[in-house]
This record gives C-alpha cells, sequence and structure tokens, in this order.
C-alpha cells in the first residue's frame, strides 16, 4: 500500500511540473518522439518532456514529429528537422507532409515530389499534387490534374485517371470518376461502389 501511495505522490508531482511548464506557453501540443510542439506568441518550437525547449520557438508553422522528423516553416518556406533540432534540409520547400513510410512530401513551384529521411529528393517533384505513402502506395495527381497511384520508385502504378482518389486502406482505396465513386483494389479492379 505504500507504495502505491508513493507512486500516486510520484505521478502527481509529475503532472504538477508538466503543468508548471506548460503555462509558460499559448500552446502545447501531444508528446510525440519525446518532444511537444510548444507555441508563444505566434511562434512554434518544440519542447521535452520536463519543458527545456529543445528546438527554440523560431517558426511561423510546424508540424507534429513522425518518424524522428518535423517539417517547420521558417517565414514563408518549410523545411525539415530531426528530433535534435538539426536541419535535414534548408527551408526551400512551398508545403511539406509529414513522414510516412521513410518518405515525405515536399511542393516547390507548384510541383510536388518526395524526399527521405536524409532530405535527399527520391521522387522527383513531377507531380501536381501528392499525397503520403500507404500500404506501398500514393495518391498523385499528373500535371493534368487526373490523380493515380504511384509506387516509392515513382512510377505510376495506376495511372493517372481519376478526379479524385483517397489512399489505399485494407488494400481498397475510393476513387472518382466522373460523378461516379467507387471503390478500387491494388490492381485498379471494381470492387464495390
Amino acid at each position: 500500500m505504500k507504495s502505491l501511495c508513493l507512486l500516486i505522490i510520484i505521478f502527481s508531482a509529475m503532472g504538477l511540473n508538466a503543468q508548471k511548464w506548460e503555462k509558460n506557453y499559448d500552446f502545447v501540443d501531444d508528446c510525440i518522439c519525446g518532444l511537444s510542439k510548444v507555441s508563444k506568441n505566434g511562434k512554434i518550437g518544440y519542447a521535452d518532456r520536463q519543458g527545456k525547449e529543445v528546438i527554440p520557438l523560431l517558426y511561423s508553422e510546424g508540424l507534429t514529429f513522425n518518424e524522428g522528423l518535423v517539417a517547420v516553416k521558417k517565414e514563408s518556406k518549410w523545411m525539415y528537422l530531426d528530433s535534435t533540432g538539426k536541419a535535414i534540409t534548408e527551408a526551400i520547400y512551398d508545403d511539406a507532409l509529414g513522414f510516412d513510410s521513410g518518405l515525405a512530401v515536399v511542393a516547390k513551384g507548384g510541383l510536388y515530389g518526395y524526399i527521405n529521411n536524409t532530405g535527399e529528393v527520391v521522387i522527383p517533384l513531377l507531380f501536381s499534387n501528392a499525397r503520403s505513402f500507404t500500404e506501398g502506395l500514393a495518391p498523385a495527381a499528373s500535371l493534368k490534374g487526373n490523380w493515380g497511384f504511384i509506387d516509392k520508385k515513382g512510377d505510376w502504378v495506376i495511372k493517372a485517371q481519376y478526379g479524385f482518389v483517397d489512399n489505399f486502406a485494407s488494400n481498397e482505396a475510393r476513387v472518382m470518376k466522373g460523378d461516379k465513386v467507387f471503390y478500387i483494389d491494388k490492381a485498379n479492379k471494381v470492387l464495390h461502389e
């Protein structure tokens, strides 16, 4: 019983300390990868569980960490940082998504592509839009604006032919052609409406 009481006191004290440092910010997000996104006076940074700022409040926007990396907006451009605050890219992107399956969507000059976790462009910026990978495929739009699915090499697995597509989930994706909405499998076979 004494050890249970001691644990309750310890956890209560931890909660009070967390609440204390959280009050120093206008916003504190959930802790992901050991860091919480924090903001104050319109600037974004990241603090550890004890409230120590690991990444200073220097950014106008920021995503949550995923796969140990985060996209932050410095002035008008996006860049990526690791969990120590070290930049893995320069602030050169017009848009950026979080990492998923080892890749992140980036955009520059109206074109989208993908970088890996070292910041190297591994799928060239050749698409008019793109989204994250799920189940080995990612929705991407051709320069004409039609959507299809690419693999991690950037090759079309399902050619760009749809007005809209969702990510794959449980081996099926919702797509739209004209005014018709239906579900396809990874071989582009219609499963159901």
